[in-house]
């Protein structure tokens, strides 16, 4: 096969307009706008606000690309396009090819008769999200519930209708409650001329029977286009080394062929924590007439099952991976950027590192983006974590015409068959949140407000594409993985509860309820739960003025798109903590608050194992820079809470907690051995003196949570000062601290932090710099930060208490002289007023 690449020397035009522009491709209007200086950036200070006329208008994107007699020769010619985005009627040598109307498809057409030898024009005609969309919703006859992400009101939208649901295209760009609205059109992933003669192999799919510790069988499925009815020889090798090898009648058209073949003693493929993460390089060759074609797919042998038993409290939700029960750990998982084709590969790299250096097992990839590059999920397989993939519908209600539905079934066919492959796969799920939306929100209401019919025609429309179309291309492209209709949910259109499913949790924050209720309120498996915070002020500085730097100013409201956002905050800090002294100040407390509440919930949710067996917090990562849920921010610059889930996820867990008047200590190990370990438990008053200790040897059993200590609380505390003590718990095997943990006994505005006398010492290492940071006195929740310059602290917003040193390491690009000149450090007790 001959395979050209068609990403180059494209222009773009306003429709209509003779004014043609230099455009990138993969991209989008917005980033050429950009690149060419049509437009300032979108994400400085209030710039998103004018440039919503942009999605309003058609474009017209062009390219030429010469041509040689061999390809021409060739008995077929497709041009390949990987992402079109999205209403689009593309045009080869002035003739129509092509008219597509989904984000999310790959659309591959024939153009032999349309190709000539030498120059050959393409050009993509993009009309605007908005304009088709009204035509939908005005056409459609009634209002479906739901869309409250989609701002249409910013977006200057006719009416303020609410027009993504009828659009199969990325939801999060028409706004969403931590995102920008920017809804934009462009070709969003690559464009390939692909030219062949007599067979190609369309798809290879290498499915797992069966495995044992001596030997894991497969089925190598070929999806096979031929031209002609033709002899062929197949061979299936691993890394060069022939698995099998048969002759085979090809017939004309597309048609599958099914290899058998074993791998002896195979190495399984294990989630980070648990195990190496092994795989296998399998390629297909087609022989015709002494033509070859290859095909690879790269594989890891494991086996994933979500778990669903009749038990005493209800039905269990668990994954079981080689037949081990894993605790999930991990995170939801958003787009990186509005703009899909400016994502980098280091972008991704750097996240998918992040999620493994902090001991998460699991992403679940949210339905309200795009189905990611196949370059995440290829870092997934690596890193050894489990995707929770959701399809792309999030919060809203969806038609149900049947051009809607087979638009959909062929998106399912498409995604499902190019991510069916990787180890890192886990479970299809259907949607985001809206069967509880439609059974608690509100939504059914509002149909029935419309009328019966209308109320019967909007869950119709529900039940045929997330009981109906999507089950049925999981059965017949991925028949071994699990489908979930909706999360949460209990069941195939049962809403959720805490006995029998996932759950979303918002008591905290949206219902204001305290943190702890993260450790009461649990389901089988917590699929979302969140807590917002700001960037820090180094990621503020980068779209902002010193004159936005107040949360209620037009900048950062704008920059914060939860309705009850910065209010909800300021309302949960000034619970437990005292009024910052200045916005700077505030950034700092707030990351901290963000990172202790969540801690209740990252804990409290271990402990409840086996009962809760996932943990996924809202959310990872950022599409642009906001205050949000987010543990990194847009800049992929660590927050406290990142930190804290780092500790929180490592697979000995010692958990000092309170609980119904009491005091209780749980430790938690997801290793797949028992352990002999010392549990020393110290009462130590912030100067450092030991006021209480106990000494337990314990045997903490494999893939477990167990309470080794508890006592009431009130006469824990007799005879103590709670605001100025703490509990320190450490989990020691031989000389090595192997868990650590505190717990405070008030709240921070209730302590009395004394002024700490912190001393830091920086020396160079082989690969970074080692920083051994001291205190007289308890200096709580120490934050370094190289101002704006780049840098990688290994910890940081950590408790140096009395007496003992700290040791961190500092990765960056800078001389030590320059760090000195730029580092800082705070701690809590400074920052109020």
């Amino acid at each position: 096969m001959i395979v050209k690449e068609l990403n180059s020397s494209w222009e773009f035009s306003e429709k209509d307009s003779i004014n043609w522009m230099p455009a990138e491709v993969p991209g989008c209007v917005h980033t050429d706008l950009i690149e060419n200086k049509k437009i300032k950036d979108p994400f400085y200070r209030l710039n998103e606000h004018d440039l919503q006329w942009i999605d309003k208008k058609d474009w017209l994107y062009k390219t030429e690309f010469d041509l040689d007699q061999k390809v021409l020769s060739k008995d077929r010619i497709v041009i390949d396009f990987k992402g079109l985005d999205t209403y689009v009627d593309v045009y080869l040598n002035d003739q129509k090819v092509l008219s597509a109307d989904n984000m999310f498809r790959e659309w591959t057409v024939d153009v032999k008769k349309y190709l000539k030898v030498g120059k050959n024009k393409l050009k993509i005609e993009f009309r605007s999200p908005i304009n088709e969309g009204l035509k939908l919703y005005d056409a459609n006859g009634f209002v479906y519930p739901g869309a409250e992400n989609d701002q249409a009101e910013l977006g200057q939208v006719e009416g303020n209708k609410r027009v993504s649901i009828y659009t199969r295209k990325a939801g999060y760009h028409y706004g969403w409650d931590w995102g920008p609205r920017l809804v934009s059109s462009g070709i969003w992933r690559p464009v390939y001329l692909k030219a062949w003669d007599n067979a190609r192999i369309h798809d290879l799919q290498i499915v797992q029977n069966k495995v044992n510790d001596d030997i894991a069988n497969f089925t190598a499925i070929l999806e096979l286009e031929s031209e002609d009815e033709v002899l062929a020889d197949i061979q299936i090798q691993n890394e060069g080394e022939e698995l099998v090898a048969t002759e085979v009648h090809l017939r004309k058209g597309i048609h599958k062929y099914e290899l058998n073949f074993d791998i002896e003693n195979p190495k399984l493929w294990w989630p980070s924590g648990l195990g190496d993460q092994n795989l296998y390089h399998i390629k297909a060759q087609v022989n015709v007439n002494g033509k070859i074609e290859e095909a690879s797919r790269r594989i890891g042998i494991r086996t994933v099952e979500v778990v669903r038993e009749k038990d005493e409290k209800g039905t269990s939700f668990y994954f079981k991976v080689n037949g081990v029960p894993v605790f999930m750990k991990g995170a939801n998982y958003i787009p990186n950027d509005i703009f899909p084709s400016r994502v980098s590969k280091e972008q991704l790299e750097k996240v998918i590192h992040t999620a493994k250096t902090s001991n998460m097992n699991m992403l679940r990839v949210w339905g309200g983006g795009y189905y990611e590059d196949d370059l995440f999920y290829d870092l997934c397989d690596e890193a050894g974590i489990l995707v929770w993939q959701d399809f792309m519908f999030a919060c809203a209600m969806y038609p149900g015409n049947q051009d809607f539905l087979d638009n959909i079934r062929l998106e399912a066919r498409d995604n499902i068959k190019r991510l069916r492959n990787h180890p890192s796969i886990a479970l299809w799920c259907g949607n985001n949140e809206i069967l509880v939306a439609w059974n608690n929100w509100g939504w059914k209401r509002q149909a029935k407000e419309q009328g019966e019919e209308v109320s019967s025609k909007v869950w119709k429309a529900y039940a045929d594409i997330f009981h109906e179309v999507l089950p049925k291309a999981v059965e017949e492209y991925d028949s071994s993985r699990f489908y979930w209709s909706s999360s949460p949910s209990s069941g195939t259109g049962v809403k959720p509860d805490l006995i029998n499913g996932d759950d979303h949790y918002w008591g905290v924050w949206w219902g204001k309820e305290p943190f702890e209720t993260y450790a009461t309120h649990i389901a089988r498996f917590m699929s979302e739960y969140g807590f917002q915070s700001f960037p820090q002020m180094k990621s503020v500085r980068k779209y902002a003025e010193p004159e936005d730097y107040d949360i209620y100013s037009e900048v950062m409201k704008s920059h914060q798109r939860s309705s009850i956002g910065n209010e909800t905050i300021e309302y949960y800090m000034l619970k437990d903590y005292k009024k910052p002294k200045d916005f700077e100040s505030f950034l700092y407390v707030n990351h901290v608050l963000q990172a202790e509440g969540i801690k209740f919930a990252l804990e409290g949710h271990r402990r409840a194992m086996p009962y809760c067996m996932g943990s996924l917090y809202w959310q990872i990562n950022d599409c642009w820079p906001v205050a949000s849920w987010s543990s990194t921010d847009y800049y992929q610059e660590w927050k406290a809470l990142q930190y804290y889930v780092k500790k929180g996820f490592e697979p000995l867990l010692v958990s000092p907690y309170a609980e119904n008047d009491s005091i209780k200590l749980a430790v938690v190990n997801d290793h797949q051995k028992e352990i002999k370990a010392k549990l020393i438990m110290r009462v130590l008053d912030f100067s450092g003196k030991e006021n209480w200790s106990e000494i337990k040897d314990i045997v903490i059993r494999k893939n477990s949570s167990e309470v080794f200590f508890a006592q009431e609380l009130k006469s824990f505390l007799q005879n103590r000062k709670p605001e100025r003590e703490m509990l320190l718990v450490e989990l020691q095997m031989g000389e090595e601290v192997v868990a650590r943990n505190t717990l405070y006994f008030k709240p921070v505005k209730d302590l009395k932090l004394p002024k700490p006398n912190v001393e830091y010492v920086i020396v160079k290492g082989e690969k970074n710099y080692e920083i051994n940071i001291s205190s007289d006195v308890l200096a709580k929740n120490v934050f370094l930060t190289l101002g704006d310059e780049d840098g990688f602290f290994s910890d940081n917003y950590f408790d140096v208490l009395a007496g003992e040193s700290v040791n961190i390491k500092l990765e960056t690009e800078l001389s030590l002289e320059e760090i000195k000149k730029v580092i800082q450090l705070r701690t809590l007790d400074s920052t109020f007023e």
